[in-house]
């Protein structure tokens, strides 16, 4: 036989504590649902949570009673009410939310009280996320404490421990890293190269940081030297991932003595493999034959002509390339490394030039009077087709063939003709020589000439600073170099670099 449990008439909200009417169904300040109330159970637990030490019964001296805010057990059955302490009384809660209801919550200030084994409870206020202010006395406490504890001659602890945060606070603790078993970069040895990014890591052979993982720039990237009267730039540009020229500058004593000055400018073929390695190899070859044969006393223009030779040779042996090589450019299709050359050599009172390809050599004379030139002509599509009276030259160089080469060094060229022409300047000036990564901003000799700095014969290699800028300025779609040879002769030479050419 069943028994039913006929639910007691309330008084005050369980909600909000707010006083209640017979036969509310609803709280009138908080909307507590009063039907889901739930009757008082019945059953008791089956086993009692024991404190550690019994305190003394109810009505002897420092007996604390239950605490305040905990519901006081049922009494056994047959238990007299006199006997049942009173519950506790919960004050309203300090706290309302938007709507002027009290929320249902009590801060540890709003009812002091004892805990199981009597202590007295911490009546300081929770911490919050939000509130700089509380956190501020807990953070200076701990700073007082840490001081006192550096101060103190003490063993350090096996770990470091990290300060509990106050109950309630939604702290988590997070232990602090121990400084003893905390991993650190190792500082790179003296003269390894170091990270760019991080500043700590050391470079693998790959070009990556070991610490970071960060890509380094290339060496080739952006590449200038200064070498006397002759100074050079190379940049890679705003739209190609590397840079494929190359050069080289040097300079060299003739049998009598007299200075030589040479200046090599290669332009690796991007449509070929390894373009970059192919204007290394051709620039270095070209440099060291020169400085081979100037000194010998072989004339300057034949010297140019060997050392165009030498660089298409050195070129042609990459194609035989080492073994790994197809391996590693296997998604490229494989033609033979290729580029283009041009150099000059100043000898005396002698200017010769020698040249494979589209890259060019300018004479811009000190005397903004005089006419520029150009000196070289281009292995090129537009070049041919002007020189054979089919188009002018404005019609041959907007067509989109233009700069299809005719003419390089590399394996698979049709056959090597090296150019090469002798000027005699009748004035000083300046030689520029450029890939096609210049001249394509600045194609005609009054165009070079306009860019060309006023002080450059004077300042060579801020002179080639500000023309590699010029053509990063006008959109450095392709690789920069640009070579500058100031040329001084006495007024009275023979001959015009502008006539000649």
């Amino acid at each position: 036989m069943s028994e039913s449990h006929q639910q007691p008439a309330l008084t005050r909200c369980p909600g909000c504590a707010d006083p209640l009417e017979p036969g509310d169904l609803f709280c009138g300040a908080c909307g507590y649902d009063l039907s889901a109330v739930p009757a008082r159970p019945d059953d008791r637990p089956t086993m009692a949570i024991t404190p550690p030490a019994a305190p003394p019964g109810p009505g002897a001296p420092g007996s604390p009673g239950p605490a305040p805010g905990i519901a006081a057990p049922a009494p056994a059955p047959g238990t007299p009410v006199s006997a049942v302490p009173a519950p506790a009384s919960w004050p309203p809660a300090s706290e309302r939310d938007s709507s002027d209801v009290p929320a249902p919550v009590q801060r540890a200030t709003d009812l002091p009280g004892t805990d199981s084994g009597g202590k007295p409870l911490p009546t300081t206020a929770p911490v919050r996320h939000d509130d700089r202010s509380a956190r501020a006395p807990a953070a200076a406490a701990e700073t007082r404490a840490a001081e006192t504890h550096a101060a103190e001659p003490s063993v350090a602890p096996a770990a470091p421990v990290a300060p509990v945060p106050p109950a309630g606070s939604g702290d988590f603790a997070l232990a602090a890293p121990d400084p003893r078993t905390a991993e650190h970069t190792p500082t790179p040895a003296a003269g390894t190269k170091v990270c760019v990014a991080c500043r700590s890591g050391r470079v693998d052979p790959d070009g990556y940081c070991e610490n970071c993982g960060h890509a380094q720039p290339r060496e080739r990237d952006h590449m200038e030297q200064e070498l006397g009267s002759v100074a050079a730039v190379s940049d890679r540009g705003l739209r190609h991932h590397r840079n494929e020229d190359s050069f080289a500058v040097s300079s060299t004593a003739l049998p009598d003595g007299s200075p030589a000055v040479v200046a090599i400018v290669c332009d690796g073929v991007s449509s070929a493999s390894r373009p970059d390695e192919a204007s290394a190899a051709a620039a270095v070859a070209a440099n060291e034959a020169l400085l081979e044969s100037l000194p010998r006393g072989t004339h300057p223009q034949q010297a140019m002509h060997e050392a165009i030779v030498a660089a298409s040779e050195a070129v042609n042996a990459l194609a035989e390339g080492p073994a790994g090589a197809a391996e590693h450019e296997a998604h490229r299709q494989q033609n033979a490394p290729a580029c283009t050359l041009v150099g000059a050599i100043m000898a005396g009172d002698l200017l010769v030039v020698g040249w494979v390809g589209d890259s060019r050599v300018y004479w811009v004379p000190d005397d903004r009077t005089g006419p520029p030139a150009r000196l070289t002509e281009d292995d090129s599509w537009a070049a041919q087709m002007v020189a054979a009276g089919l188009m002018n030259e404005a019609e041959a160089y907007a067509d989109e063939r233009a700069h299809a080469i005719t003419g390089w060094l590399g394996a698979d060229s049709y056959e090597l003709e090296p150019h090469t022409a002798s000027f005699k300047p009748d004035r000083p000036g300046l030689v520029v020589v450029c890939t096609d990564g210049l001249w394509n901003y600045a194609e005609s000799a009054q165009e070079m000439a306009a860019a060309v700095p006023p002080d450059a014969h004077r300042h060579p290699l801020r002179g080639a600073q500000v023309l590699v800028h010029h053509a990063l300025d006008g959109g450095g779609h392709d690789n920069v170099t640009v070579a500058l040879l100031p040329f001084a002769v006495e007024p009275q030479g023979a001959g015009s670099a502008s006539e000649t050419a």
